[in-house]
């Protein structure tokens, strides 16, 4: 096993998951970068965490009506679920299929939405909207319960494709008029959901979709060029075979695992899977783990982090979160502090992603969290960590010591500018030691220093 393998592993974990420590890493190059692609891809044969136990230890999850529960339980699953894959991909659709709880104001409702990307997000792609759109927290959301036959609203139909499908001009094209989306809201009339039943005296229900046949436009509708009485299914399955759908979730997942910027060709690349396959997500995403393109070290450490990556890559570092508690939820608070309030996004559009992550606010609070969570001497991975670099070698000339400090992170990899500004600091002491009293606070300080540098902020 190579070092470059263990580097790759490194960055697959980056991207398909929330990170990985160096012995996580380690074992899985060892197992071979193929078959841990396969592995994270059928997350449903990895062991999922157990509720009865977080249940006892945090009873604000045994309802998840508040959103700090909500939140905190996702945070829990971020750091700790060993199915990694799923909890992304969660992370991926939640940024796409945006529903805030500032206007439904009921987060289990959410969450639930949350579970079924979870069950599905890798499956099929029109399978997956067909559920979105009979799901109370969107339909709330954009307002399909007030759409009648008698009275159309067309928020659902618009931003189904706008923003969940198709797109307006990213291939270069318009994909659709304004008549397509007046036609899609007609053929999702009466698509509503039951009535909440009140709180009391029997506790919460969740809400259910209702399809109200009396209520639904059964005229004849043209959408994307095709004639007919159509129902919100017929318009999903023409949506799903589109080129246009196909470009876009080819060019959103593009964005989210692999780069910032948008490779075209590669773009297209993963369009034609899209179409190959009949839009299924899991063939989408093996085709970009296991692409040259994504292998290349081009793409690595140039894609700059989410508040959720930052936060809960660095927190499994750590590996301080096996037992449920009220850090859990002040986790997600760290990410909001940095731009982003899990469950509520700023609206359906949900995120500006890539550099726009980043200002002169965000970065200070990204540096400091980074920098004390990984000076917490008693968390075990620290610990870990700490002895790591120790017994890596009787005597580490500055270089090698700033290499094996990268190494305990994760592989992290850095410039050239700001490794030998790290290697500069480090000769000012000299060679490292472990048998000196201060070499663990030695080496906590270089953790901290690594995780301020400008390089941290991307994976």
């Amino acid at each position: 096993m190579s070092n470059n393998d263990v580097k790759l592993m490194a960055h697959l974990m980056r991207r398909a998951g929330f990170g990985a420590s160096y012995e996580e890493i380690e074992r899985r190059a060892a197992v071979g970068y193929e078959a841990t692609v396969e592995e994270l891809l059928h997350p449903e044969e990895q062991p999922d965490l157990e509720m009865d136990v977080m249940h006892r230890y945090m009873h604000g999850w045994r309802d998840m009506h508040g959103i700090m529960a909500n939140q905190g339980y996702w945070t829990y699953r971020m750091v700790n679920s060993s199915r990694q894959l799923e909890e992304k991909i969660c992370a991926f659709w939640h940024g796409i299929f945006c529903v805030g709880d500032s206007k439904c104001q009921k987060p289990k409702q959410i969450q639930i939405q949350l579970d079924n990307f979870r069950a599905k997000g890798l499956g099929n792609f029109a399978i997956l909207l067909l559920d979105l759109a009979k799901d109370p927290a969107m339909i709330y959301y954009l307002d399909n319960q007030l759409s009648h036959k008698d009275a159309v609203n067309e928020n659902w139909g618009r931003e189904l494709l706008e923003l969940f499908s198709m797109g307006v001009g990213m291939d270069g094209a318009p994909n659709y008029t304004e008549d397509d989306v007046k036609n899609c809201a007609r053929a999702f009339t009466g698509w509503t959901m039951s009535n909440a039943i009140p709180r009391y005296p029997y506790g919460f229900y969740d809400s259910e979709f209702l399809y109200n046949e009396f209520d639904h436009d059964d005229g004849e509708k043209t959408f994307l060029g095709e004639t007919g009485n159509f129902n919100g299914e017929d318009i999903i399955e023409i949506i799903a075979k589109q080129r246009a759908t196909a470009h876009f979730i080819a060019f959103r997942l593009y964005l989210f695992f692999v780069a910032d910027e948008p490779n075209e060709p590669e773009i297209e690349r993963l369009a034609d899977v899209f179409q190959e396959t009949d839009g299924d997500i899991r063939s989408l995403l093996r085709s970009i783990f296991n692409s040259e393109h994504f292998k290349s070290k081009a793409v690595r450490f140039r894609k700059i982090k989410s508040p959720s990556e930052l936060v809960f890559g660095t927190a499994r570092l750590t590996d301080r979160f096996h037992i449920p508690d009220m850090e859990s939820s002040s986790l997600a608070n760290q990410a909001l502090f940095m731009g982003q309030h899990l469950l509520n996004p700023p609206s359906v559009e949900g995120w500006h992603e890539g550099e726009e992550w980043v200002d002169s606010g965000s970065l200070i609070e990204r540096i400091n969290f980074a920098s004390g969570e990984v000076g917490r001497t008693d968390a075990p991975g620290i610990q870990r960590m700490i002895e790591r670099v120790g017994t890596s070698n009787d005597m580490l000339e500055p270089a090698e010591f700033v290499e094996a400090c990268l190494d305990a992170l994760g592989c992290i990899d850095l410039g050239d500018r700001s490794k030998s500004v790290l290697i500069e600091h480090a000769a000012q002491i000299g060679s490292f030691t472990s048998k000196k009293p201060e070499s663990a606070e030695r080496i906590v300080e270089m953790f901290q220093l690594i995780v301020s540098t400008p390089d941290y902020q991307y994976c």
